[in-house]
């Protein structure tokens, strides 16, 4: 081909809220819908499909970004075009609205350059294997005892053996919960809990030891992932075999870099639709290896499972309710973990999705669907 036949000619941005399926809630906020943002790029006959979640902005930014940055660009070249956006963010932060607008595009580039390219997304990011754990994500403190104990059951009966509940909204009644948890699962299962940073470290750090009752292995976001020294001293006073994990709120590898330079935690949590794509996502995979860190992705499975099986050090997959939900409302080509694994299809081009318009339609955001062309301007 030649260097024009790859050149970006058309990138659209467009927004949707999706209701939840019951009312949701962790240890700090509490939602009743999800707003995806879709960016789609256009070169070559192909289209190449991202998307993160996050507010409505962040579709004007990323139209914004498209406009300055990629239009009549070469596809192929997805570092400069990451670079590119990233400079032109810098008055603006290149954290925030404006790295989940990047994230979108740039995951959009990867799945573009997969597909000229006639492969699936994981082949050209280069797989270290074939697949990847996942674990169901939900028990949200919303829930009514009853819901929570059918969820996480629900997943173990089949073959997930790893589920995360939501404390923290009410500290009286979340060992009470987490027992419900533990007996709805059984014994052999993992019972991860998240707190959201609903907790100083002192109360993380009682309830840390007593989560040792429940045979608890993974105690997210204890405190603030802002308070480092918070998370270290929670870090050196959890139970042996109980994981202190955090980073999804991460942006950049800087971020990551600073909290386990702080060594704040066991895991470090990467979320390629917030910390700029599978780009930055390789970028922390990258600094985490550095420091013999293993790594788990943060929600968004459809797209998460690719990148995944290209990183060093990889976990598992957060098999969130809401998100595998939406995406497989939304996109032909979602897969389900089966035996607890989440195996990309890679015959496949791309990420192997196709966004489905007509499903997608009722819930697109009005004034919230752009077009950039080239040549427009």
């Amino acid at each position: 081909m030649k260097l024009s036949e790859n050149s970006i000619n058309r990138v659209e941005a467009s927004a949707y809220s999706i209701p939840t399926d019951a009312p949701e809630g962790d240890g700090t906020f509490q939602w009743n819908s999800t707003t995806l943002v879709l960016c789609e790029i256009h070169a070559g006959n192909e289209i190449g499909l991202g998307y993160t979640y996050g507010a409505q902005a962040t579709a004007v930014m990323a139209d914004q970004l498209a406009q300055k940055c990629l239009l009549e660009r070469p596809v192929f070249d997805i570092l400069t075009l990451y670079e590119a956006m990233v400079a032109e963010v810098r008055n603006n932060g290149s954290r925030g609205i404006a790295s989940m607008a990047i994230s979108a595009l740039d995951v959009a580039l990867w799945d573009l350059k997969a597909k000229l390219l006639h492969c699936s997304a994981v082949d050209l990011l280069g797989s270290a294997r074939s697949s990847v754990a996942v674990y169901g994500s939900g028990g949200f403190t919303t829930y009514t005892r009853e819901q929570l104990a059918k969820q996480l059951s629900g997943w173990v009966a089949e073959s997930i053996h790893s589920v995360k509940m939501k404390i923290g909204a009410q500290p009286g009644a979340d060992l009470d919960r987490v027992r419900v948890a533990r007996e709805a699962i059984g014994s052999a299962a993992e019972l991860f809990v998240d707190a959201n940073g609903a907790f100083n470290a002192q109360q993380a750090i009682w309830f840390a030891q007593h989560f040792v009752d429940f045979n608890v292995s993974w105690f997210e976001e204890p405190v603030s992932s802002d308070r480092l020294a918070d998370m270290r001293r929670v870090r050196d006073h959890a139970p042996a075999g109980m994981d202190i994990a955090a980073g999804e709120y991460g942006y950049d590898c800087f971020y990551f870099r600073r909290m386990l330079e702080a060594q704040a935690v066991d895991v470090l949590q990467l979320d390629a639709t917030r910390c700029k794509g599978f780009t930055g996502f390789l970028q922390g995979a990258a600094v985490a290896a550095s420091f013999g860190c293993p790594i788990s992705a943060h929600c968004g499975p459809s797209l998460h499972m690719h990148v995944g099986c290209a990183s060093p050090g990889f976990r598992h997959v957060e098999y969130f309710h809401d998100h595998a939900r939406i995406e497989q409302m939304l996109f032909d080509g979602f897969i389900a973990p089966v035996g607890g694994q989440l195996t990309p299809d890679r015959s496949r081009p791309g990420l192997g999705l196709v966004i489905k318009r007509k499903d997608a339609e009722r819930f697109a955001i009005k004034g919230m669907q752009f077009r950039s062309v080239a040549g427009a301007g």
